[in-house]
């Protein structure tokens, strides 16, 4: 059995300051071990217990609590077990079996103090041996990938694929592209009889397109009166036109 003194790596996963040690009888039936059988006033060592893990296995030590020097400590391979055992009439005891590394071993009662001190022995314990699962499902799953005949998705030599795209039109050679606009609009077309002015430097500008310039003010108004024929305006003239003479000649007398 290793002990906790070769080399490896040490994690401490549990640490109580204060445990108590019991010499307890010999079971008497395989009902298991009762913590009232146990002189519990009358405890044989008090100190520290740690727990470390090196490896998949665990270490119960119990240490002094003021030098930390060695009582006792037992290797724990698998738990719950037959090196921890919880007794059956209190849940703050425990028998733990105890190794001195030349392959002799004993019985002790371990007593906590307080309840949350056990649990917390109980649950560092269970986690420990909960990762070692873990660990071996997960190394036993890399073995089997690892014996698993590979996948080959390399092409060999000489080997051609086809890949068919659709939705994608072909581009006509015979079409004729369609020329780009230049950006200018073309100018609005001349009205009938307009005549083109002449600019400086040759050019000719466009009259505008309605010959009616008054058509442009048109917003859909009053439509304007006709103007008034010569015949309105004769009456009015020939009335007038002696008038107008003999104004004239005064004119001319004065």
């Amino acid at each position: 059995m290793a002990l906790a003194d070769e080399s490896g790596y040490e994690s401490v996963i549990c640490v109580k300051p204060e445990v108590h040690v019991y010499k307890i009888p010999p079971r008497a039936t395989n009902r298991g071990y009762r913590a009232a059988d146990w002189k519990l006033d009358e405890p044989a060592w008090t100190g520290r217990m740690k727990i470390i893990s090196i490896g998949k296995l665990a270490y119960i030590k119990l240490e002094d609590k003021n030098s930390g020097e060695l009582f006792a400590q037992a290797p724990v391979e698998q738990y719950p077990g037959c090196v921890v055992e919880a007794v059956t009439d209190s849940s703050r005891y425990f028998v733990v079996r105890i190794e001195d590394g030349s392959g002799r071993h004993a019985f002790i009662g371990l007593g906590f103090a307080d309840r949350g001190d056990s649990f917390d022995f109980n649950v560092a314990l269970q986690d420990h041996f909960k990762w070692v699962k873990q660990e071996g499902e997960l190394a036993k799953e890399e073995a089997s990938q690892s014996t698993a005949p590979k996948l080959d998705l390399g092409f060999k030599e000489g080997q051609t694929i086809k890949i068919s795209i659709g939705n994608i039109k072909k581009k006509d050679p015979g079409a004729k592209s369609r020329p780009m606009g230049s950006g200018l609009l073309l100018p609005p077309p001349m009205a009938k009889g307009a005549v083109l002015v002449s600019l400086p430097g040759g050019q000719q500008s466009p009259p505008p397109p309605y010959s009616n310039t008054a058509s442009l003010l048109d917003f859909g108004g009053r439509v304007p009166a006709a103007q008034p024929t010569a015949d309105l305006w004769g009456d009015f003239t020939a009335a007038g036109a002696s008038s107008s003479q003999d104004t004239a000649k005064g004119w001319v007398q004065f």
